[in-house]
């Protein structure tokens, strides 16, 4: 008979919270982690990631709470970044744990039956990953309201309501099981550009013009680098050293800027900033692909065919004259 047990699970869910962030930043902080555990999948969207710390338990000598307490500090202590991390068995617990956790604070989910059934059961049906507010609701119709009215449902019943995949998938996750691993990568490549004002700017247009700008010169480096963007993130640091981040996926890769000016003005136009003193305004082009990746829809528009030649002679003057060729940006407010 083997009596060998199996060693506990545990899977890190952290989040980072800097006063600003930058890309070089994140990643000294994905070094931080890689200290600690060799198993690191970078999240740079939200500034979080996950760690499996199961190998690094033994190697370390501390329990969960412990390690996990260890690594918060070395983030704090070299790079005074404070954070707040879930841990569990498991990377749906872990991340349920970090979405009830504050910032400074970590919850910790041992991997023992009986803490993850108390840790799970109580929960909304919308906190378990994979059930969004639209499920929840289906679900409510059917008094299916907690994580353990999920667990508890007969498999073939909660099939009939969310369908084969979707119905296995979360009545797994709800009784604590989740066999998704960490995936160790390189932290994504993104390119970013920021404008600090002389001064808190309270004019919508100010604000407007300097996104402008700074997405021009992303679709100038993207270009130049040879290089698309599947997604364009502004993050907007208030005069209290707050921020407010907000991501936008593109409908296709590109380099194109009317492409990234659309998407900019989308999120700044969100954000409603008529009266807010900012500072500072940053836009980063999110996990780039080499260009070729692309596959430009082809139109009868000749327009857009007219400024993607107005494009390559603007990088051309770019290079040649600097960034700050005139004329540019005013271009590209008019035609994108």
């Amino acid at each position: 008979m083997n009596t060998t047990r199996q060693r506990p699970r545990a899977i890190l869910r952290i989040h980072f919270h800097p006063a600003e962030r930058t890309d070089e930043l994140y990643g000294k902080l994905l070094t931080v982690l890689d200290g600690i555990s060799s198993r690191v999948e970078p999240l740079p969207a939200d500034w979080s990631a996950y760690v499996d710390l199961t190998g690094a338990l033994t190697y370390w000598g501390r329990d969960t709470d412990g390690l996990v307490a260890v690594l918060r500090l070395r983030l704090l202590a070299l790079h005074g970044v404070p954070s707040s991390a879930g841990a569990g068995p498991t990377r749906s617990i872990a991340a349920m744990a970090a979405d009830v956790t504050l910032p400074g604070c970590a919850t910790v989910v041992r991997d023992d039956p009986y803490e993850i059934a108390a840790f799970l059961r109580t929960k909304p049906a919308s906190a378990l990953p994979g059930i969004g507010p639209k499920t929840a609701k289906t679900l409510a119709r059917y008094d299916i309201t907690s994580v353990g009215d999920i667990a508890d449902t007969q498999l073939p019943t909660l099939q009939r309501i969310l369908g084969t995949t979707a119905a296995r998938q979360a009545h797994d996750r709800a009784r604590g099981i989740d066999e998704r691993t960490v995936v160790p990568a390189a932290a994504p490549r993104t390119i970013s550009a920021s404008r600090r004002f002389d001064r808190d700017e309270l004019d919508p247009d100010q604000h407007h013009r300097a996104v402008l700008g700074l997405v021009q010169d992303l679709g100038r480096r993207l270009r130049t680098s040879g290089e698309i963007t599947q997604a364009l993130t502004l993050t907007v640091t208030y005069a209290d050293r707050t921020q407010t981040t907000r991501t936008r996926p593109l409908a296709e890769p590109t380099a194109h800027t009317p492409a990234l000016t659309a998407a900019a003005r989308f999120l700044l136009t969100g954000l409603g900033l008529q009266r807010a003193r900012v500072p500072t305004l940053a836009v980063r082009a999110e996990r780039l692909r080499p260009a070729e990746d692309t596959v430009h829809q082809l139109t009868l528009d000749q327009r857009d065919d007219k400024i993607r030649r107005l494009e390559t002679a603007l990088d051309k003057a770019a290079t040649r004259f600097g960034s700050g060729v005139a004329g540019a940006a005013s271009t590209f407010l008019r035609v994108g």
